[in-house]
């Protein structure tokens, strides 16, 4: 009997020590492996690494590509796009406004204010918002007289993957069944009525203006890559598909989501001079004195400035860091060495390096 216990102790103790040495050796593995992730880790740091002077470095590069944005075409980084929205939305209606600062660091604060919209704007809007991986479509109702917005409906649906390289009839018949779909939903039947609705149009991309509601595409960002688009008038686009489904709708304002996120931070707030976008893509407006904006002098604005799209997701400096992980993906990329900080910031490339 005191062999079978000796045997059953000396078993015992041949698989604990078994079992030891495997969790040892499973720990010492994983020690190793997180070494390695602390390795990286700390490799990444040091190249994200942004201090104050290095920061301070990317500002100066940003502001002297801003003033060449202003003074001439095609001479900056920064596209400095002309918006021709020479006023912004103010619910008091009172068409006072706070002195209008420039920009940090470009020029001291200018004396000229945010010319407002008068309140008084009434009735029932539209709007489509494309600017990534999906689009919304928007109906608002104005009270007018300073009562502000009533009322709103909005539906985001989707831009289907085989669109986004597809050609502009597809892209822009799948919008207008979509807000055909959106009008006949909400019961409003006289928008195929004689009167005309009017309808703002948001469109995410580079943009060359020709009008407030008119505009050309530069190029396509955001994983878009539509050739037969680049070049033609957004705005007409849209009004050609709208009018094969029969919408009595009409594009009355063509803009930047910078720009429309700026109208509304003005409806609110009438010292909004600035927005920031930070999504699918990132972008910046803001507002800039008409004297200041050189390329184009004698341009015709009573109000004394124009809202001004940066456009600077294209914005690159060697003061910016870059690891290895953004080049790989600059280089899988629909536009490789293009929109290269739209690249660093969006959410469709910090997807993609999770899964890299």
């Amino acid at each position: 009997m005191g062999k079978v216990w000796l045997g059953l102790a000396v078993g015992w103790a041949a698989t604990t020590c078994a079992i030891a040495a495997v969790m040892v050796g499973r720990r010492v593995r994983g020690r190793r492996e997180w070494g390695r992730v602390e390795a990286v880790v700390e490799e990444l740091e040091e190249a994200c690494s942004t201090p104050v002077g290095r920061l301070r470095q990317v500002v100066d590069a940003m502001a002297v590509e801003m003033h060449a944005g202003l003074a001439s075409e095609g001479g900056s980084k920064l596209k400095m796009l002309i918006t021709f929205v020479d006023r912004l939305p103010n619910r008091d209606g009172n068409g006072a406004s706070s002195s209008q600062p420039a920009p940090p660091r470009l020029r001291k604060p200018s004396p000229t204010p945010v010319p407002n919209r008068d309140g008084s704007e009434k009735g029932t809007y539209y709007a489509l918002d494309l600017g990534g991986t999906d689009f919304r479509v928007l109906r608002v109702q104005l009270g007018g007289d300073r009562s502000g917005i009533l009322g709103h409906d909005v539906e985001r649906q989707p831009i289907p993957q085989h669109l986004m390289t597809s050609t502009s009839e597809d892209l822009f018949d799948f919008i207008a069944s979509s807000l055909q779909e959106f009008v006949q939903n909400e019961g409003v039947s006289e928008v195929s009525a004689v009167k005309k609705r009017e309808l703002g149009f948001t469109f995410s991309f580079p943009v060359k203006q020709t009008s407030v509601s008119s505009g050309i595409l530069i190029k396509w960002t955001k994983g878009f890559a539509i050739e037969d688009m680049v070049g033609r008038d957004v705005s007409e686009c849209l009004q050609q598909a709208m009018f094969k489904k029969g919408l009595n709708m009409r594009v009355a304002a063509l803009v930047n989501d910078t720009v429309g996120t700026m109208a509304l931070g003005h409806y609110h707030d009438e010292d909004t001079v600035a927005a920031v976008i930070i999504g699918t893509g990132t972008n910046a407006c803001y507002w800039e004195r008409a004297d200041a904006i050189i390329k184009c002098q004698g341009l015709l604005t009573t109000s004394g400035g124009m809202v001004i799209n940066t456009e600077w997701g294209n914005f690159w400096s060697s003061h910016l860091p870059r690891t290895s992980y953004d080049v790989e993906l600059d280089a899988d990329s629909p536009n490789p060495n293009d929109q290269v900080t739209i690249s660093h910031c969006e959410i469709l490339s910090l997807s993609s390096s999770l899964f890299q």
